[in-house]
């Protein structure tokens, strides 16, 4: 656990900070002036990923609309918590962003000994998108419909293998999700990362994977892959013949989304520009329509409002990884 000593230490280095703090005045102009150098935006995953492509497209946004670089930086590991502790570690001066998304949400309950307290730590500045995962099958699997899947799993317990992208991952606490709501028993199949386990479903050595919409769409439109449902509570409008899970297990909702922290204490005036240029973008036609590539909808909020949906998913997905009694690697 964090040590207890350490919120101390960092009230008094805040009230230190005080004495010698720029008047409003100052910071506000300060605020105005930013970004006068090139800005980071931590990934905490490799390259490649949504979570990257996301943070290049707001990257590459801003830096026209703003005139300085925003150059996304890619650090993987820990699920990610490497990156978010080098965003938690420096100066909260708006030149270091995060881009942040689910795992920030589960990993606040799925490790007990983290360095730092997400929600206390990292202060929310834009949503960016909401997208929905997709529960599909190997086309071989019998069900062809939730309800046939639920009655499959119980009339065959433990005869289903759901992969996930490891231990924790959101398709894995998506599918923990599922069994809890239906009460249906599935063997949990981690592998290291969403390609091998995309390979073994398509080989049928799995029979369930709870996706992200980008990694799989091309499957499913070739016919490689059965949806079966996809996880938002909304149908998704790239696929509007598929149902929703919550069409038969009411209440179910699980979706990726997507946004940019900075570290505590950043100049609320320079969270406020950030906030206005990024909402900007995604109501600009040509991102919005890359966006719709990655099954996205805008994710237009205020940081308030994106720091309450932090606060909600964190709690969310508390229950499902207590419940579930998930530990990592």
């Amino acid at each position: 656990m964090t040590n207890v000593k350490l919120p101390h230490r960092r009230q008094f280095l805040h009230l230190a900070a005080g004495v010698v703090a720029l008047p409003a005045v100052s910071r506000t102009a300060r605020a105005q002036a930013y970004p006068t150098r090139p800005v980071r935006i931590i990934v905490g995953f490799p390259a490649g990923g949504t979570g990257d492509i996301l943070a290049r497209l707001i990257g590459q946004w801003l830096s026209e609309r703003l005139g300085q670089p925003f150059i996304v930086e890619n650090r993987p590991g820990a699920a990610g918590n490497i990156g978010t502790e080098a965003v938690v570690r420096a100066p909260p001066d708006g030149y270091t962003l995060l881009l942040v998304g689910p795992p920030n949400a589960i990993n606040a309950t799925l490790y007990d000994k983290l360095n730092y307290n997400f929600i206390r730590d990292i202060a929310p500045v834009a949503g960016i998108i909401r997208a929905p995962n997709v529960m599909e099958v190997n086309p071989s699997f019998p069900a062809k419909a939730v309800p046939e899947f639920i009655a499959y799993a119980k009339a065959n317990p433990g005869k289903i293998s759901m992969a996930s992208a490891g231990i924790g991952s959101a398709p894995h606490i998506y599918g923990e999700l599922f069994k809890m709501m239906t009460g249906i028993n599935m063997v949990h199949v981690p592998y290291r990362g969403n390609a091998p386990a995309l390979t073994d479903l398509l080989g049928g050595q799995v029979q369930v994977y709870f996706d992200n919409m980008p990694s799989s769409i091309e499957y499913i439109t070739a016919g490689k892959l059965r949806p079966l449902a996809v996880t938002t509570a909304t149908r998704w409008e790239g696929l509007p013949g598929i149902p929703t899970v919550s069409d038969f297990v009411p209440g179910y909702e699980a979706s990726g989304w997507f946004g940019v922290g900075a570290p505590k204490n950043t100049s609320a005036d320079i969270v406020d520009k950030l906030n206005k240029e990024i909402n900007a973008g995604l109501a600009d036609p040509k991102l919005k329509t890359r966006l719709a590539e990655l099954a996205g909808t805008a994710l237009a909020l205020s940081p308030a409002d994106f720091g309450k949906l932090i606060a909600d998913e964190t709690e969310k997905w508390a229950k499902v990884v207590r419940a579930a009694n998930i530990r990592p690697d």
